[in-house]
């Protein structure tokens, strides 16, 4: 008979318990958290600008609007929908602390307070 504790998962290259997998993604995106803006315009050579922007150009946002964002990260999102919105509230969520932080960095030197 299995036990719930027995189970394991994939992780990049190596089976972990299923226990594990959570704090080591975590521990993942904390760890690349101050470059990982950059890691998206290495990795996909830039295309996910232009998923973003057509993102952005499906949601159409407008003037008030409040946007929602989960497993925001730096809160890339966020940003684009306030710069298309003019105005507007945007929170973003994420399970991991650093990569709040550099939202919150990004958005005091855009001047834009606590969003």
């Amino acid at each position: 008979m299995s036990n719930q504790s027995d189970k394991t998962t994939h992780f990049g290259f190596e089976n972990v318990p299923e226990s594990e997998k959570a704090g080591r993604v975590q521990g993942v995106f904390s760890s690349v958290a101050s470059k990982y803006d950059v890691m998206n315009d290495v990795m996909s050579a830039g295309i996910h600008r232009v998923w973003k922007d057509a993102m952005m150009d499906w949601l159409a946002p407008y003037g008030g609007q409040r946007l929602l964002d989960v497993a925001g990260g730096t809160g890339d999102i966020a940003f684009r929908f306030l710069k298309r919105a003019g105005s507007g509230d945007a929170t973003v969520l994420d399970l991991t602390e650093p990569m709040l932080t550099e939202g919150r960095n990004r958005a005091e030197a855009a001047q834009m307070g606590n969003q």
